[in-house]
């Protein structure tokens, strides 16, 4: 993978590295993430796909500046888009990062051609501290062995910038957003998820015309971490279907 590069406007920053060869292929992690709870799926992806990892701003190696809500990143993100000009992009987005996906494709679909979205938020309508209460049930659904990486990462994030971001995500209802959709769209989610549950996830994709429902039966919320085999397989068949000629 390329050396992280930056990408800032005005004083907001996000982090990004390519890899791989063909089409772009955007990944968005999700609230307290970074780069690297892709790392079981880089090599399948890039090995097709020119993969984008992007770490938003105050999150990964973008971190040390205040997080941005979903749909600041998502305009921080289009801007990015139009600045490195990428055209019939693929966006996969974990948890915060598919919402962030979701706003994303509504202010530049012209740029995106599908979208991935993985045990998404902007369905979900709670306190932030009720969903915080479940945190210690959904690592021990997940692999365990994934846990000191999210910790590590909340840790770097810094806890303001958790709050902050988990309370205007859940603010933020994405419901009326979803007829807007209209890019072929894969609903991925793990059947154990217990921060955003499958229910969610299944209304989530009978709001976007045509998308795709998939449930993994052995996976938490960090879906493409707890069955990277089976996340793979569904998500290289679905980018791998042709476009719709209108599309």
């Amino acid at each position: 993978m390329n050396a992280a590069q930056s990408f800032q406007s005005g004083p907001h920053r996000l982090s990004y590295r390519r890899s791989g060869q063909g089409s772009p292929l955007v990944l968005l992690h999700g609230l307290s993430g970074s780069g690297r709870w892709w790392r079981f799926n880089l090599p399948a992806l890039e090995a097709v796909r020119s993969v984008y990892v992007v770490e938003l701003a105050g999150f990964g190696a973008a971190r040390r500046q205040r997080s941005l809500g979903v749909r600041a990143a998502a305009r921080l993100l289009a801007q990015w888009l139009d600045a490195l000009e990428l055209e019939g992009a693929d966006l996969i987005g974990h948890s915060m990062g598919g919402q962030i996906a979701l706003l994303l494709a509504a202010l530049r679909p012209q740029r995106i051609s599908r979208l991935v979205l993985a045990c998404a938020s902007g369905l979900l309508r709670q306190k932030w501290w009720r969903v915080a209460l479940k945190l210690p049930a959904a690592m021990r659904r997940g692999d365990l062995r994934f846990v000191p990486t999210i910790l590590a990462d909340g840790a770097r994030a810094g806890l303001p910038n958790l709050i902050r971001s988990s309370r205007d995500l859940l603010r933020e209802d994405i419901s009326e957003l979803l007829p807007q959709i209209h890019l072929p769209t894969l609903v991925i989610w793990g059947e154990r998820d217990v921060l955003v549950p499958p229910a969610l996830g299944r209304m989530l994709a009978q709001g976007i015309a045509g998308a795709q429902f998939v449930s993994l039966a052995n996976a938490g919320h960090v879906v493409m971490v707890d069955a990277p085999l089976a996340f793979n397989r569904a998500v290289l068949a679905f980018l791998n279907q042709p476009l719709p000629e209108s599309a």
